[in-house]
């Protein structure tokens, strides 16, 4: 394949975007006492890492997804500035999941539409989220890269053919077998948008 050739991109929200365990590490010790520093959060499943109650899990995803603490999400580290660059450079973006319109807008996201996918089937029919894409409709979409953290969803991203995907090093995750040499570790968004711009060279030299 000769000439430019663009590449369509899929990014996680939590802890890929921002650092959505850590602030829940917050509301575990203000809610319920219970004190897991980040470092020490083995799982993605907080309801385990946490030790809690269906009750308290309930109650601790609904007060984290409230606007009020939504929107106190702090960023990761390079994000914004890395994928405006790659917008500015005629990539596509594409974000999944479930947090907020209004968090992409206040981080100077603005170009990058947001798809909401329940990909862990967690969602409670007491949560009011309006999710407008099936894990079926996403497996029929393709990527070319794609950024994870979570274990539990490397086999909905191995769905995207010939995509290269970018593993957010997270304490979860650290010792998670990677499923094919397509899976590549990632410290933060520098490593992320290095692997990047090596395989979209490759792309367009082949």
């Amino acid at each position: 394949m000769k000439g430019k050739i663009l590449m369509k991109v899929y990014i996680d929200f939590d802890d890929v975007l921002c650092e959505t365990a850590k602030h829940f590490t917050k509301l575990a010790k203000e809610l319920f006492g219970i004190d897991v520093p980040y470092r020490e959060v083995q799982f993605f499943n907080l309801k385990k890492t946490f030790d809690l109650s269906d009750e308290q899990y309930e109650e601790m995803m609904i007060a984290g997804h409230l606007p009020e603490n939504l929107l106190n999400y702090e960023e990761t580290t390079g994000a914004a500035d890395t994928i405006n660059k790659w917008v500015d450079e005629g990539h596509e973006i594409y974000n999944s999941y479930e947090p907020s319109r209004k968090w992409l807008d206040e981080h100077n996201l603005k170009r990058v539409p947001l798809y909401c996918v329940d990909k862990y089937g967690r969602e409670t029919s007491k949560q009011d989220y309006a999710y407008n894409m099936t894990l079926e409709q996403l497996y029929n979409m393709t990527f070319d890269f794609a950024i994870e953290d979570s274990p539990s969803a490397f086999e909905h991203v191995m769905h995207f053919d010939n995509c290269k995907v970018a593993v957010f090093n997270r304490p979860w995750n650290i010792h998670e077998e990677l499923p094919d040499d397509r899976f590549v570790r990632c410290e933060g968004w520098k490593e992320i948008d290095r692997l990047f711009e090596e395989y979209f060279k490759q792309q367009t030299d082949n």
